[in-house]
């Protein structure tokens, strides 16, 4: 189920940015909602900003609508990523790694209210219904060739941008069932 926590009034959307924050380097997926095309990157904080700015600047250009989708973890009641063997240091670790990443998520928000650009805030998507895993990779995740199934993508993903992939197809209404 998702979740919208919307910063302002939406128009017909042209084109979805999905965005799965990482303290490395940021998933991000273009999915145009006409032809269903799919462009997958990965992107350094600092490179993800100048996307952003670059496709809005693009989208006055072609008089087109850019609605930017943030996965926020955050949002989440909880967050626990915690096996019972984790030791302490591991847990504390697993913590911090998880805060940093939401902060990022935090900041992309921020920089998009800031410029005012239309984004909103979504919660993680489930990677287990009743217990079964909805995807074959690790921990639950999507494989690459799950998504090109789905969407038909191309070329090398890895799992953030696998992540922003959905988040921008789930929240444009595609189908996540084999083409």
């Amino acid at each position: 189920m998702i979740q919208r926590i919307v910063t302002k009034q939406l128009k017909r959307v042209d084109a979805v940015i999905g965005i799965d924050p990482d303290v490395e380097k940021n998933g991000v997926a273009y999915l145009d909602c006409k032809t269903k095309k799919l462009e997958v990157s990965s992107l350094a904080f600092p490179d993800l900003l100048d996307y952003i700015r670059y496709a809005m600047r693009r989208a006055e250009v072609t008089q087109k609508n850019i609605h930017i989708v943030i996965e926020a973890g955050w949002l989440n009641k909880s967050n626990w990523h915690l096996n019972p063997r984790d030791t302490k240091q591991i847990a504390a670790a697993k913590g911090n790694a998880a805060g940093r990443n939401h902060e990022v998520g935090r900041k992309i928000a921020e920089m998009c209210e800031h410029w005012n650009v239309s984004h909103e805030l979504m919660k993680p998507l489930a990677l287990k219904i009743g217990g079964v895993h909805l995807w074959k990779g690790k921990d639950g995740k999507i494989t690459h060739e799950e998504l090109a199934k789905i969407t038909g993508v191309t070329g090398k993903t890895n799992q953030e941008g696998r992540d922003a992939a959905l988040i921008a197809w789930i929240w444009a209404g595609f189908s996540v069932k084999s083409m």
